[in-house]
């Protein structure tokens, strides 16, 4: 204790005890902070695994036709088979993909809308009351969630370029919008096509405008078709309709899907006098065909030289 006492009392007593303290202070810093060059490196790795897994789903599902490099490909007299993806964006390959579009099954004038196949089914159904079945579906639905994800990071990764990127939840939320200058919008741009409430119409060359009037079009969906312009759809970029309009156009569709049609059978909804008056002249002009038929003269028949 004296030992400790006449140590202590020495001049330099007092610098040792700092420089054993700032010593301590450090490795207890050292050990505890976080390890940001080991999170980087596992950060770098699961994109890597991720990129690989987007490239794997490309050349499965998407390279027989796209190419490998996503280029595209042409037929023997250098007609287009397949666009080049390069460059395409991200908001592209996740409309064409969660849409059922692509993979392409059976190629004809314009690919139509239908279930995506399992390993890219995002909207797969997943409230089951049972527990396990519930579970299950979740987990796939999840798989289905990060395949297109990776896939998009894949394609995105083919060019130095960037395409349109996908909208934010917060710009095709529908509650956001303004439904009154939505419907304007959308009579002047989309209704030549679409029907004036979206319910779809022919085009020509075996095309046609797919109806926007169900639940399973997506507000992101709406909103990715009109940056991209797929099949016949011409592209309205941020210049030709703003954000602000496309979150209106939205608002304007969803509204109008959600509103009861008095119509019965619909036919565009173009509104219970009109829908009545082409009932009545339907039904009467078979009436007129009926009678036109029932009282119509039956051929003589020859007489017998």
């Amino acid at each position: 204790m004296k030992r400790f006492t006449a140590w202590r009392r020495r001049p330099w007593a007092g610098y040792a005890v700092v420089l054993a303290a700032l010593a301590a202070i450090g490795v207890i810093y050292a050990g505890f902070q976080p390890q940001p060059d080991r999170a980087e490196a596992a950060s770098t790795a699961q994109a890597a695994d991720d990129l690989q897994n987007g490239k794997q789903l490309f050349n499965k599902n998407c390279a027989s036709c796209h190419g490998l490099n996503g280029e595209g490909s042409k037929d023997g007299n250098g007609k287009p088979l397949a666009p080049s993806l390069i460059g395409v964006g991200a908001a592209s390959v996740d409309f064409q993909v969660s849409t059922g579009r692509m993979p392409a099954m059976n190629p004809g004038a314009q690919m139509p809308r239908k279930t995506p196949i399992p390993d890219f089914n995002v909207g797969l159904k997943t409230d089951y009351e049972e527990p396990e079945k519930r579970a299950a579906a979740e987990k796939q639905k999840a798989q289905a969630q990060k395949n297109l994800a990776d896939l998009i990071a894949y394609v995105d990764s083919l060019s130095a370029s960037k395409g349109p990127a996908i909208p934010s939840a917060e710009m095709v939320d529908p509650k956001k919008g303004d439904v009154a200058l939505g419907g304007k919008l959308f009579r002047t741009n989309c209704a030549q096509c679409h029907n004036f409430v979206g319910s779809g119409g022919a085009l020509t060359g075996g095309k046609y405008a797919p109806p926007l009037d169900t639940n399973d079009v997506t507000p992101t969906q709406i909103y990715e078709a009109m940056l991209t312009g797929p099949q016949a759809m011409p592209v309205f970029n941020d210049t030709t309709l703003t954000p602000k309009d496309k979150q209106a156009i939205i608002a304007y569709l969803v509204q109008t899907r959600e509103e009861p049609n008095p119509g019965g059978f619909g036919l565009g909804r173009i509104g219970p006098v009109s829908e009545g008056l082409v009932g009545w002249l339907v039904g009467v002009g078979l009436l007129v065909l009926a009678a036109m038929w029932i009282t119509a003269k039956k051929p003589k028949k020859l007489k017998k030289s």
